[in-house]
């Protein structure tokens, strides 16, 4: 059985082909279903390396953006990739924000709460710092329904006795779990939708580079032997499959979910 614990992303680069094209990906379905209004002011809580972030500049025409993330490492990737931009960035916990009360008109977290150590608390947070009226939001993948953008890669190291090791608060990727979070928070006017993506790689071997690069998938890779690799690596690409031209496609699935603090 896969244990949890705390996750960090450490590479920007690394998390950029392994996770931000699924982050733009789902985040566009996302910022289309959310409709914010230009000219806010925003909280991205667990930034990462500004994938999300990106987004909102190309969709929502903020007026600025403060960018939270407990890794520097990401920051700076972050920082250099929307250079000119008219974001902060912060070194920070999700569990203890470093904003005042009302400060931003919305406030989200995306593909982020359930690394979130006390996922009602990062909740409570988002709710603390939007004003009465705004915003709080967030889109998750849904692990334990397997909608993980690798969950076939992850099923596959179970059976070999691998498994990955869960985020400390996996149960927030469900809906019910999402919606008691944000009724407990004190958000009303609480909406919930599914958002399911794909990906193309150009064909198994580039699927199988990105994939491996994973912060908890390649110490689960290092741990197999010789011919556990082989197996893992055929059996993969037999569930797969592959399109008459190599390529591969791939599905994911995330739960999302907004709610208004009251006025």
């Amino acid at each position: 059985m896969a244990t949890t614990s705390q996750i960090r992303f450490d590479d920007g680069a690394a998390y950029e082909a392994f996770m931000g094209e699924w982050s733009m990906l789902a985040g566009r379905h996302f910022l289309d279903w959310l409709a914010p209004s230009a000219g806010a002011h925003w909280a991205d809580v667990g930034c990462g390396n500004g994938a999300f972030t990106e987004l909102l500049f190309e969709r929502c025409a903020p007026s600025r953006v403060a960018a939270l993330d407990p890794s520097e490492a990401q920051l700076s990737f972050a920082r250099r990739r929307l250079a000119g931009r008219a974001a902060s960035w912060s070194l920070g916990d999700a569990m203890a924000l470093p904003y005042a009360d009302g400060a931003f008109d919305a406030a989200v977290m995306a593909l982020v709460i359930f690394f979130v150590p006390d996922a009602r608390r990062g909740v409570a947070e988002m709710a603390r710092v939007v004003r009465p009226g705004g915003s709080v939001s967030a889109y998750a993948w849904d692990h334990l329904g397997g909608g993980f953008p690798y969950a076939t890669l992850q099923e596959e190291l179970a059976t070999l006795g691998a498994p990955l090791p869960l985020p400390p608060s996996i149960e927030a990727s469900r809906l019910d779990v999402l919606r008691t979070l944000w009724a407990d928070a004190g958000l009303i006017d609480v909406e919930t939708t599914e958002i399911r993506v794909e990906r193309t790689y150009a064909d198994f071997e580039t699927y199988w580079t990105i994939a491996r690069s994973g912060p908890r998938i390649a110490p689960a890779l290092a741990g197999l032997a010789p011919d556990e690799h082989e197996r893992l690596h055929a059996s993969l690409r037999e569930r797969l499959g592959s399109a008459a031209d190599g390529r591969v496609v791939c599905s994911a699935r995330a739960n999302a979910i907004r709610g208004r603090k009251p006025e």
